[in-house]
């Protein structure tokens, strides 16, 4: 995992193909989104941000409820599928 969180383009492409499988098994958007929402919550609590845009990421999590932490996992979802 942490090769994968080095580089932000490589987490990118990490977090699309997980969504592409959570899609392929049959989850919703929302259980997709309720997932990138705990794994946003483990990041944050155990992993250091590795670049830039983690640690920007991180930040705005960091000041966000729960309700804007969810909004930030719902479109992280959105980027990694367009």
């Amino acid at each position: 995992m942490s090769t994968v969180l080095t580089n932000f383009d490589t987490w990118k492409q990490f977090l699309a193909e997980r969504v592409e499988q959570a899609k392929k098994i049959g989850l919703s958007e929302d259980s997709i989104s309720k997932l990138a929402y705990e794994i946003g919550s483990f990041l944050e609590e155990r992993v250091d941000p590795k670049n830039d845009e983690q640690r920007a990421l991180k930040e705005i999590w960091d000041v966000g409820d729960e309700e804007e932490r969810k909004t930030i996992s719902r479109l992280m979802v959105k980027l990694v599928q367009k």
